[in-house]
Order: structure tokens, then C-alpha cells, then sequence
């Protein structure tokens, strides 16, 4: 069996590369209206929804991770074994052991990598990139792969329609690999982490866990937090980059609901030609995978260049937060 130990000077990474998935099947809001009582007009004001993508009952959260993954190692140019580590962000994976991460890695052939899943919630992918982020800086790899995924679908109570409406399937990644650290006045690839809960609003976004894990949340106590207490932890993340919000090209949050993307934005003071990311309109609440799928997203439609600076913000169960700025592939 192949031994891994990575030796390295660098003291910084960086994204170089990103790649996304989702399944085929398109659930519009008339669609839900035959399943439960609700209209298109209620969904788009309440959340800003139109889509999401829900899987088939054959595709599992390992399918949806995988074929991300795969793509953002094929665009880095990376050989399998040129990855050291395998983190994915997940809440709704049925799999226990072998981890969903162990799984990616054997399906793209990466021979050796650290690979463990992480639970943050909403928060998750922003939490496993800075994990791995530190994993790198600290030399235990070169190469990482960051992924979260999620079938929100199969932890969907079908017959809530405050919260059916809201979920949907996906995937995102990122590969990281390790750099030199930068030089005066050159954006770090990956700053540093701003993260933390309040374990007295653990109960507002959860899994209830009986015979069927389903999603619940308190949506007041989720959109009052997000709308007054985001803002200045956002501005911390800028902060702790050395930049403010006005340096930012775009900002990427975890994507809700539309009203608290676009509360937050009226309250950063951001440059006009900032891009914000809006993939909740298409795609959903995708838990852990709705950072990275609107990330490469933004990055593929060439919506946000090269070398943009970017902030990623990440909230959720727990009541958990997790965000960086991060400098596009």
C-alpha cells in the first residue's frame, strides 16, 4: 500500500480549478403546486425560487460528488495521484464507512489521499476549503479536492410546503493546490477563515432524525440572524484579508433564499460591478453544495475572471457560519 507524507515551504494555497454536477430532472414551482398546496407567485416571493434539480432515486450523494470532482480535476490537469487529501462537505449522505470521500477517491483513481467527510451543514464547503486549506499550508499535502454535495430530495418531507419548496440536488469542487505565500500587496489565494456557531439557535435549521431524517428549520429565526448578523461577520472575512468590501469582484454565499442574498448585498457596500452569485433561482437550497455550484458556475459562464477576489460565506444548521475570500482559478 502506498505511504503518503508531504513535505513542502509554501505557506499559502489557492483554488485551480472548479467543476459542478447536477442531476437531469428540472422540479419547476407548477410542478410542486401538483404535490402540494402552493402556487409559482407564493414560492418566487417568499424565496425567489424557480427550479431546482432533484436526482433520481438511483443517483446517491457518492454519483453526485463524484462527477464534480472529476471535472475539476480534469480542468486543473492533475494526475489522481497528484491529490493528498479528499474532504467532502455533506449533511445528507445515507453512507457512514466507507465515507462518501473515500468513495470519490476510488472512483478517480486517487491511490493514497487523507479522505473523510465533513458535517457543517450549509456552512460545509467553506469549512472543509479551510480545513484543507490549512492541511496544505501545514505541508501534510500538495493537492487537495474539496467538494460538497448533497440529495437535499432524499431528506425532503414532500408534504411541508414551507420546506419542500426550498431544497435541491448537486454538487461542487475545488482543487486546491499549495503555492508561495504571497508578496506585498498580492491577495492570498485562500484567506483566512471566519467561523463559529451559536448553540442557542442549534434547533433552527436541522435534520430531525426518526424513521425518515427529514429537513426542518425555523425560517424566522434563520432569516432574522442572516439579515442583521451576516453583514458585519462578512465584513470580518474581508477584513481578515486585508481588503474591504469594495475590493470585492463578486460575493458567493450560501444560497437560501434569494431575499437574504440580496439583503445582504444592499448592506456590504459594494462596488456596482460586483457579481453576486443568484444560483438559488435555478437551483435551490443545495445545503453544502450551493457555494461551489455557483461558484464554478460563475467562473465557467467567465462572469468572474481570473485572479477575482471573491467572498464565500456559508451558513447554517448548527447555527453555523464558515467564510473566506478566495482568488478565482
Amino acid at each position: 500500500m502506498p505511504c503518503r507524507a508531504e513535505r513542502n515551504t509554501v505557506s499559502a494555497s489557492r483554488i485551480t480549478a472548479l467543476g459542478h454536477h447536477q442531476p437531469a430532472r428540472v422540479l419547476t414551482n407548477d410542478d410542486l403546486a401538483t404535490m402540494v398546496d402552493t402556487n409559482d407567485a407564493w414560492i418566487r416571493q417568499r424565496t425567489g425560487i424557480a427550479t431546482r434539480r432533484i436526482a433520481s432515486p438511483t443517483e446517491s450523494v457518492t454519483d453526485l460528488a463524484a462527477a464534480a470532482a472529476a471535472k475539476a480535476l480534469a480542468t486543473a490537469g492533475l494526475d489522481p495521484a497528484d491529490i493528498g487529501l479528499v474532504t467532502v462537505a455533506t449533511c445528507s449522505a445515507v453512507d457512514r464507512c466507507p465515507s462518501i470521500a473515500a468513495q470519490v477517491a476510488g472512483r478517480l483513481g486517487i491511490p493514497a489521499a487523507v479522505a473523510y467527510d465533513l458535517n457543517n451543514g450549509c456552512a460545509g464547503f467553506c469549512t472543509a476549503l479551510a480545513t484543507a486549506d490549512h492541511t496544505l499550508r501545514a505541508g501534510a499535502a500538495r493537492h487537495a479536492l474539496v467538494i460538497g454535495a448533497e440529495k437535499m430530495s432524499d431528506v425532503t418531507d414532500w408534504t411541508d410546503r414551507t420546506t419542500c419548496v426550498l431544497l435541491g440536488d448537486g454538487a461542487g469542487a475545488a482543487v486546491l493546490s499549495a503555492v508561495p505565500a504571497p508578496g506585498n500587496g498580492e491577495a492570498a489565494g485562500i484567506g483566512p477563515v471566519v467561523w463559529g456557531s451559536d448553540p442557542t439557535r442549534a434547533s433552527a435549521v436541522r435534520l430531525v432524525d426518526d424513521w425518515h431524517p427529514h429537513f426542518a428549520q425555523d425560517g424566522q429565526t434563520v432569516f432574522r440572524w442572516a439579515t442583521t448578523a451576516l453583514p458585519a461577520l462578512a465584513r470580518h472575512a474581508c477584513e481578515a484579508a486585508g481588503l474591504t468590501t469594495a475590493d470585492l469582484d463578486g460575493v458567493v454565499t450560501h444560497q437560501a433564499n434569494l431575499r437574504i442574498v440580496e439583503s445582504l448585498v444592499r448592506q456590504l457596500d459594494l462596488r456596482p460591478d460586483a457579481v453576486i452569485a443568484r444560483d438559488v433561482v435555478d437551483s435551490g437550497n443545495t445545503s453544502a453544495a450551493s457555494i461551489p455550484i455557483a461558484l464554478a458556475k460563475l467562473v465557467e459562464r467567465g462572469e468572474l475572471a481570473s485572479g477575482a477576489r471573491v467572498l464565500l460565506f456559508g451558513f447554517g444548521g448548527g447555527l453555523s457560519w464558515a467564510g473566506q475570500v478566495v482568488t478565482c482559478p
